[in-house]
């Protein structure tokens, strides 16, 4: 189909479930450090154990195909090496990249491993990248990777990538962590295009793949089904002049800081500046004691979810957790029977894997009880134009838009106002899942 470059998925070669031991004979060795350029399809004999290596430098090269896969690898350690596990080797989950000629250009150990006892974390995060002649240079990182600094978001500001190659074995986590939603997301907050290839796994939960722009996304998620799917576009390149969003994120925030400061009445485009003991961000309602729902607690994703019912036609909601607080304005072309909530959390998630989340999300419940709201939903009828946003503490905000069947849509407008998030919508394509901002507080990771 005329394509340049393929991405497989994550364990797509070895598959799931090994011990330390019962993997290593599937391993291949791969020498990290290896400077020179080193061709495994035209000189095989260079190292042993490297058959797998070597097929899959022999497909690209016989297919003139820039190639990129995952597969396990091995490297002998000695045991002055204070890292050196007592079998005195290291077994690394790995991706390797082969430009269209076979040469193995780039190779990238998996530093955040998501329970992977058959292999070792790197004992330094690697930033790879490798060149290409259509598209410049691609980064290159693994599934867990995505949701922590190291290396994901240090190798894209370091080197400026655009482009961004992404095996993974996602377990779909809804309503915030879907595979499509999420790559999507990241797509969007740093501005990269993203060639992310899941392997399709439905009873796992695995599946969702997609190649995204900050633009536009070609995605495939299918739980009935149990054949994978080859998705194949053609994207425009992103060069490298446009900084991500997060820049202009961190810059945007600094001159609203000042702007605050210096005009505590006027800002950007006239509005107030959000003063720190307002209520509610710059606005006050007509009627002056408008009853709020109450809030309620549920649990979602693993963590203790402040909510607010969304009830009625329209309306304006807020609800803060420790420092966070989130806003909502909505109004609902027709009134379902669907119950809706505006839900915040702020603080540090502890289950499979810790990292520091701030979320404001809009979300469809379960059923018509609060008890529900946080639970698993693919399907919804409500369509909401919206405006959410939140006082964020990180310039890391990932814009998830999820509608109805697990498929995506992009929010009119985002970005920093008056030192405020926010996302706004004027009516999804099909019923509204999910919107949220889903920010990463790295440093209190």
């Amino acid at each position: 189909q005329g394509a340049q470059i393929i991405v497989f998925p994550e364990d797509g070669i070895h598959g799931f479930n090994f011990t330390r031991s019962s993997i290593y004979p599937y391993l291949d060795f791969v020498l990290h450090s290896h400077s020179g350029k080193w061709n495994p399809c035209r000189e095989p004999y260079l190292f042993n154990d490297t058959e797998v290596i070597q097929r899959l430098s022999c497909m690209a090269l016989k297919n003139k195909i820039f190639l990129v896969a995952n597969l396990g690898t091995k490297q002998p350690c000695e045991h002055t090496d204070p890292h050196c596990p007592p079998d005195g080797r290291y077994q690394f989950n790995t991706n390797v990249a082969f430009d269209d000629d076979g040469t193995l250009v780039a190779t990238y150990r998996k530093h955040n491993l998501y329970f992977e006892y058959a292999f070792d974390t790197p004992p330094e995060p690697d930033y790879k990248h490798f060149d290409t002649p259509f598209a410049g240079k691609f980064g290159m990182f693994t599934c867990f990777d995505i949701l922590f600094f190291e290396p994901a978001v240090n190798l894209i500001r370091q080197y400026n990538l655009k482009q961004i190659v992404y095996p993974t074995a996602w377990m779909n986590q809804l309503p915030l962590l879907s595979a499509v939603e999420f790559q999507q997301g990241f797509a969007t907050a740093f501005n990269v295009n993203i060639l992310a290839a899941n392997i399709h796994h439905p009873t796992l939960g695995m599946t969702g793949s997609g190649i995204y722009t900050p633009v536009k996304s070609f995605i495939y998620h299918n739980m009935e089904s149990y054949g994978g799917k080859l998705i194949v576009a053609e994207i425009p390149v992103i060069t490298t002049d446009h900084e991500t969003n997060v820049e202009s994120n961190e810059r945007f925030r600094e001159n609203l800081h000042d702007s605050c400061r210096t005009f505590t009445s006027t800002s950007l485009d006239d509005q107030v500046c959000f003063k720190e003991q307002e209520e509610t961000p710059g606005r006050v309602s007509e009627k002056g004691n408008v009853q709020l729902p109450p809030p309620f607690y549920a649990e979602m994703m693993y963590d203790n979810f402040t909510f607010v019912p969304v009830w009625g036609e329209k309306g304006e909601l807020q609800v803060c957790a420790n420092t966070l607080c989130c806003y909502l304005n909505y109004r609902r072309a027709v009134l379902t029977d669907e119950l809706y909530a505006l839900g915040v959390f702020d603080g540090l998630h502890t289950v499979h894997g810790t990292y520091y989340v701030q979320a404001c999300a809009l979300v469809k419940c379960g059923g018509l009880s609060f008890s529900t709201c946080g639970q698993e939903v693919t399907d919804a009828a409500a369509l909401i134009d919206f405006q959410l946003w939140g006082n964020m503490s990180t310039p890391y905000i990932f814009p998830l838009l999820l509608t109805s069947g697990i498929t995506l849509d992009f929010a009119d407008h985002m970005g920093w106002k008056n030192n405020h998030y926010f996302m706004s919508k004027n009516r999804t394509s099909s019923g509204l899942l999910t919107a949220a901002l889903y920010g990463r507080w790295y440093e209190k990771d």
